[in-house]
């Protein structure tokens, strides 16, 4: 099983999409291990995007990230990574494929509704970031079996 971060930014908020974007994780077959809801402070999101520190979109980043709550979920399931990005689709709207939540649901691209971690290391130093270990939760679901057969 492998874990990956999952952020709503404030526009799924905004758009009212995160039941539908969380329900598209859940039906494929990954589960919520670990949510948080509400406004971060800028030092969180500086921490998080700090590899674009330096780059001159970084204060729009965090300043859009900072401007209204945001759903931080923890996704648990095989493959979780990979299956997640394949769902949320590619960062430039104009080239995310319907079907993909970027593509049926995002028309910009600072307000491009979610993002996911991209690798194994990304996903492990993300998640230290957004929960402590206390806040992940183990749990079995009922048909799990099915999902990983």
């Amino acid at each position: 099983m492998e874990r990956t971060l999952i952020i709503l930014k404030p526009d799924a908020v905004q758009r009212r999409a995160m039941g539908e974007i969380i329900s598209r994780f859940e039906k494929k077959g990954l589960k919520v291990v670990g949510m948080k809801f509400k406004v971060f402070p800028d030092e969180t999101l500086e921490e998080h995007y700090a590899e674009h520190k330096e780059k001159p979109f970084f204060r729009d980043v965090v300043g859009f990230m900072t401007s209204g709550p945001i759903c931080v979920l923890a996704l648990e399931g095989n493959n979780a990574i990979k299956v997640s990005r394949m769902m949320i689709g590619k960062t430039k709207v104009l080239e995310a494929e319907p079907g993909t939540i970027r593509g049926d649901l995002s028309m910009s691209g600072q307000c491009n509704l979610i993002h996911g971690s991209d690798s194994p290391e990304s996903a492990a130093r993300e998640l230290d970031l957004w929960f402590d270990p206390n806040e992940l939760v183990e749990y079995e679901m009922a048909g799990e079996k099915w999902l990983a057969e």
